[in-house]
């Protein structure tokens, strides 16, 4: 219901504009004011939609009121009445944008229609502010998944530049800013058992007070494990808002007596497009979750070292990492026997060898658990006392963690990732993410992004795009609706991001799309 006030220093002036605008306009809520001052006033406490002020009153005139009012409330539109139609008031008037005025005296049918003319364009702007709140609200909803997704996407897939660009068009952020990686490695304090719900109230939890207090994105949790991605604040190192972020975890693990965590720290890298290295050494740098400290920075692991050829052990762990998660298991073996003869080579005991080959173990035994893949924890049930030993015995663990692989992969249903495409295609208008999808088929993020690749040769965001796409492309042949509305029901939140995406894909623009649509149906009623 619209609001009007109606400003005069006659009484029986406001009582002759409110009979008229109610014989025809009852709907509407109106009050009056005697004076200026009583109208900025009212303007304070009731907020009307439309002000009709009498320019000439005692005290604060009415241009002196609408200056004040429209300084606190810009949205509120103005009518001046007067019996003065003078070009000073006609130009002081445009300069405090007043939407138009009526002189005194006017007919009611003259009143009416201007008012009416005013409150029809207050109805448009109400109603373009409640789809903006409501595309707000969907924002607000969508950023979160968004970031998951992100960080899935950037941390195991390649990411298409369309698609980067169109999701931190959303979350925010720039491709070129300096970043790095936080593992959080979820644990249970020893005696104890946490089933999924407590994990999953820790989870919501941290994403909660993270939310609030970083400058980065949160990941899904996958096997007890969440990775962060975070990028630098002015003024700030990366070192000292990763101990930050540390801090927070580990208040918050006070609320969570069932659970302990570790949390690793990779190397900050210049741009997204190195991240998935500052996420492996992350993942190095947590290998000894019993520090009392709870977390490491990979630079501190690294300055640690005993041996001179020390990085390049770490650089075969990092390859070691993207094998597993391609399912190389034949170049893993080969990683993994390279790092025992490298510390062979540069002397070092079978002990300490044997502790490296089992961090190696322990880093491919949680990449399993990221793409959901249960598999025995390894460990050496003896001291080895040679190498030939060392080797015998850890190519037998991870033919092991190799067999749980390959159990997963056949225990996928065959059809499975024709349901995924499926499910996405039915719902690709929607705020659909990897985490609803895994819920769905009950996989985890990493994995359906895994099979994407390997089955179809496309991430699960080039063909989330290619759905919106194509079904753009058909609303595109109904004429009745805008490029605007074809935007939002595709799944797009902005008209010009979309016409970026569209024409990055197909290389035209929608606009030059829809017109050549029209030309071709022309040309084919005119052979008709």
């Amino acid at each position: 219901m619209t609001r009007i006030l109606i400003v005069d220093d006659e009484q029986v002036e406001r009582d002759g504009i409110e009979a008229i605008l109610k014989s025809q306009l009852n709907q509407h809520e109106f009050k009056q004011a005697e004076n200026g001052r009583r109208a900025i006033e009212l303007a304070q406490e009731w907020i009307p939609d439309l002000v009709l002020m009498d320019i000439r009153m005692p005290g604060i005139d009415g241009l002196e009121a609408i200056e004040t009012i429209s300084a606190a409330h810009p949205h509120i539109k103005f009518v001046m009445i007067t019996a003065f139609d003078t070009f000073d008031y006609a130009r002081k008037a445009l300069r405090l944008r007043v939407k138009d005025y009526i002189l005194k005296p006017s007919k009611a049918s003259v009143i009416i229609d201007k008012v009416n003319e005013i409150l029809q364009e207050i109805s448009i702007e109400q109603a373009e502010l409640v789809q903006h709140q409501q595309l707000e609200d969907r924002l607000d909803r969508l950023l979160p998944i968004a970031q998951t997704d992100l960080v899935t996407q950037l941390l195991f897939d390649h990411v298409h530049d369309v698609h980067l660009d169109e999701i931190l068009g959303l979350v925010g952020g720039g491709s070129n800013q300096e970043a790095l990686v936080i593992t959080i490695m979820m644990n249970t304090k020893e005696g104890l058992k946490v089933d999924k719900q407590i994990l999953e109230r820790w989870y919501v939890a941290l994403k909660e007070q993270l939310h609030k207090s970083i400058h980065g994105w949160i990941g899904a949790m996958t096997g007890r494990q969440i990775p962060l991605i975070l990028f630098r604040e002015e003024n700030k190192t990366l070192r000292s808002q990763s101990l930050s972020i540390v801090r927070i975890i580990l208040n918050l693990l006070q609320r969570f007596p069932e659970l302990d965590c570790f949390v690793g720290i990779g190397n900050v890298y210049p741009s997204l497009e190195h991240i998935r290295l500052s996420y492996q050494e992350a993942l190095l740098a947590s290998v000894d979750m019993n520090l009392p400290s709870k977390y490491r920075f990979y630079s501190d692991a690294m300055n640690a070292s005993e041996f001179e050829q020390e990085q390049h052990a770490r650089q075969l762990e990092k390859q070691l990492i993207d094998d597993v998660r391609i399912g190389n298991w034949e170049q893993a073996q080969v990683k993994i026997i390279g790092l025992i003869e490298h510390y062979e080579k540069c002397g070092a005991s079978v002990m300490i060898t044997q502790q490296r080959a089992l961090e190696a173990m322990w880093i491919t035994y949680r990449m399993l658990q990221e793409l959901g893949i249960e598999s025995e924890r390894p460990l050496y049930s003896f001291q080895v006392t040679s190498y030939r030993q060392l080797r015998t015995e850890t190519i037998s663990m991870l033919g092991k963690m190799m067999r749980s692989a390959m159990t997963m992969n056949e225990n996928v249903k065959p059809d499975v990732v024709h349901q995924i495409k499926q499910y996405i295609m039915e719902n690709s208008s929607k705020d659909i993410s990897l985490d609803m999808i895994a819920d769905r088929v009950n996989l985890s993020p990493y994995y359906i992004s895994k099979l994407f690749k390997e089955q179809l040769g496309l991430n699960y965001i080039d063909y989330l795009t290619e759905c919106r796409i194509e079904r753009a492309k058909s609303l595109m042949c109904d004429s009745e609706l805008s490029l605007k509305e074809i935007t939002y029901e595709v799944g797009y939140n902005d008209p010009n991001y979309f016409s970026r995406v569209f024409r990055r894909v197909y290389g035209i623009s929608p606009t030059e799309y829809r017109k050549m649509i029209v030309n071709n149906k022309v040309q084919i009623n005119d052979k008709k």
